[in-house]
């Protein structure tokens, strides 16, 4: 799509959902999840789970499993990788520098712990 009136562009809509999940981020663990693949890294829900966790966060493995897979489905910025024997999430390149700006943007409003 183009940005002619009215009409969002991709990113613009990529870039209101992003900014939605992080309103309801209540302590931050979504900017840190978002952070994590920023880094152009793959990760499995486990590596997440126990970056997480090393980060201090309290949370479950079936928690963290549905926090990637709603990034993946809902928010559309993740590619998955099921060919293994578990999913491997990485950020879109082309998110990327979304993403980046709107944790940018978001900084003090989207403030972890």
């Amino acid at each position: 799509m183009t940005g002619v009136s009215g009409l969002q562009t991709t990113e613009d809509k990529v870039k209101e959902r992003l900014e939605k999940y992080l309103a309801r981020d209540e302590n931050g663990i979504r900017k840190i999840v978002l952070h994590l693949f920023t880094s152009g890294d793959k990760f499995t829900t486990n590596d997440v789970y126990r970056y997480l966790e090393q980060e201090s966060f309290e949370v479950s493995y079936r928690g963290v499993s549905a926090m990637v897979g709603l990034m993946n489905t809902r928010l559309g910025i993740l590619s998955i990788n099921v060919t293994g024997d578990h999913n491997v999430y990485s950020l879109k390149d082309n998110y990327k520098p979304v993403v980046e700006s709107i944790l940018d943007v978001g900084g003090a409003q989207y403030e972890s712990n």
